[in-house]
């Protein structure tokens, strides 16, 4: 509500704004909320940031319904207007959140805007790594953020079946064959797939066929070997995301692109558009023309495509299926491919800003502190379905997202296993179970809250005041998490709301002693503090349900 307020009085000074940045200040003593938005006037608008604030504030001020909100609003540092909440406020607000969660939570951003997310699309050649993983948590808990604050969310995984890593793959399955059939015809290649998944396929195969093949050219059976093996790994990604709790809407497959047409229409319409060439037998995109360092072959002078061809293809269909912002999540690795990509669009007359890609860094695992050596090509590494096997899809789709995606992440295996404050999630869902078992406690006793036994002003105890600021001021985290793509914000929220409640849990009696002859202001004390651990509960339930972990009712 309060950034409506300062775009108004924005607007008032002749400038539009779609954004004021209200944000939760880090430190204490620095309000209960803060904009920038004075500072970032200033050069627009060619006046001191803190003048500005001042005519911001005296603006606020002359509305009433500001001067319900705040008790003060000042200026601090070069420009910041910090806002401090009236009691009165906070109170009406929680009670507003118990009444009507469902109403207090409804987040307005994105009016129905259609927004694709692109996750995972792993390379069918292998089981999901923890890099996977981490990508897989973070679109499925982005893609549940940007449905509550709003938009049309469509999920999509790529599917790379026409390169030539499946083509390894099925050499590699080949080779395999042999040796389960006690032939050394054909080795795997050097730079093949190994491990236990390859023998498994084989082993598919060779139940199937015998040892009927091994006298054939891979040439000839190159279509049982490179099928059979990208289907069954296809089909073992889904299961093991599944089980993660990660499903999609749409699984796009590279080899439909081809044969649709939908690749050679899209070189033909950059073609026409000037920004294809032919040189030195292949076929090039002008991706210089677009600030990239240099020009892309799209087809090979053998008459083969690259990934890159594809893959134009494949973001210009994304826009031309009508979403107004696709947003793709790739490994860090991936990074120097964002220019030449959005080269793509923009020179198919696409908006390049409708383009957003967040880049998801390595995980390094952790046992006993010590680093658990990886090598995919070796077939020697720690598994997504290893990992959920052994702590928890919750544990951790959490972990996963208690790090910004940007930022390398080590994810200790002792800590994700421990029932304490170590293990993050054991904490929030500990919160909730908590509050559950208040409850049966309470329904026990007969005790029960009506709105005429209600005095939230009971409630002013230090830490309960903080408690409620922080339930009060879940909407405005959850729409900046919307806004800036940032589904770890929720999590850092659900972190700090446990690390308020587990010590006043501790610290402060919730329910009447039992037994005793309770006076009605002790019970009257009672009805309030559940309303507050009502809140509490909803709005950890809210939060986990965004990341897509459970909230269970007892631990």
């Amino acid at each position: 509500m309060i950034e409506k307020f300062i775009l108004e009085a924005v607007e008032g000074m002749g400038v539009k704004l779609d954004f004021a940045g209200v944000e939760i200040p880090k430190r204490e003593g620095q309000g209960d909320i803060s904009t920038p938005v004075a500072m970032s006037l200033s050069g627009k608008l060619k006046t001191a940031p803190r003048k500005i604030a001042e005519a911001l504030i005296l603006a606020l001020n002359s509305r009433p319904e500001i001067n319900a909100m705040f008790e003060k609003i000042e200026i601090l540092g070069p420009g910041f207007i910090n806002f401090h909440l009236k009691a009165d406020f906070i109170y009406d607000r929680l009670m507003s959140l118990y009444n009507d969660s469902k109403e207090f939570l409804r987040v307005e951003l994105g009016f129905g805007k259609r927004v694709q997310v692109e996750f995972v699309s792993a390379n069918p050649t292998g089981p999901l790594h923890l890099g996977h993983g981490r990508g897989a948590a973070l679109g499925a808990a982005l893609a549940n953020l940007l449905t509550g604050a709003g938009y049309e969310v469509e999920k999509e995984f790529y599917i790379n079946d026409a390169g030539r890593q499946v083509s390894l793959l099925g050499q590699s399955v080949f080779g395999a064959y042999h040796k389960l059939c006690n032939s050394d015809k054909y080795p795997i290649p050097e730079d093949g797939y190994r491990g236990d998944y390859i023998e498994v396929i084989a082993k598919d195969i060779a139940e199937t066929h015998g040892n009927s093949l091994i006298n054939r050219n891979f040439s000839e059976v190159s279509t049982i070997f490179i099928d059979y093996s990208y289907k069954k790994m296809l089909k073992w990604i889904d299961d093991d995301l599944s089980t993660f709790n990660v499903t999609f809407d749409r699984w796009q497959s590279e080899r439909e692109l081809f044969d649709s047409g939908i690749v050679g229409a899209s070189i033909d319409l950059l073609r026409q558009q000037g920004y294809i060439y032919d040189e030195d037998g292949a076929v090039w995109f002008r991706a210089t023309a677009f600030g990239d360092e240099k020009d892309r072959v799209i087809i090979k002078s053998d008459g083969t495509y690259t990934y890159f061809a594809s893959d134009i293809s494949y973001h210009i269909r994304k826009f031309q299926r009508g979403f107004d912002e696709c947003i793709n999540i790739w490994g860090a690795d991936h990074h120097g491919y964002i220019p030449r990509v959005k080269a793509a669009i923009k020179a198919a007359g696409v908006d390049d800003s409708r383009l957003t890609v967040l880049l998801v860094q390595m995980v390094s695992l952790l046992r006993a502190g010590v680093p658990v050596q990886m090598s995919k090509r070796a077939g020697e590494f720690i598994t997504l379905k290893d990992l959920i096997d052994e702590i928890g899809a919750d544990t951790a789709r959490f972990i996963f997202l208690t790090r910004r995606p940007d930022s390398q992440l080590e994810f200790d295996l002792d800590a994700a296993k421990a029932q304490s404050a170590e293990n993050p999630v054991f904490y929030v869902q500990y919160a909730f179970a908590r509050i559950n078992s208040i409850f049966s406690k309470a329904h026990e006793r007969g005790i029960q809250t009506t709105s005429a036994e209600i005095n939230l002003s009971l409630l002013d105890k230090p830490e309960e005041l903080q408690i409620i600021k922080k339930l009060i001021l879940y909407p405005l985290i959850y729409e900046n998490a919307a806004r800036a793509r940032e589904p770890h914000r929720i999590t850092f929220y659900l972190q700090e709301l446990s690390g308020m409640f587990h010590p006043y849990y501790n610290k402060y009696r919730i329910l009447s002693v039992e037994g005793s002859e309770e006076s009605t202001e002790s019970l009257t004390l009672t009805h309030a503090r559940l309303i507050l651990c009502e809140s509490i509960k909803t709005i950890i339930e809210a939060g986990l349900k965004t990341l897509g972990i459970t909230a269970p009712e007892r631990m």
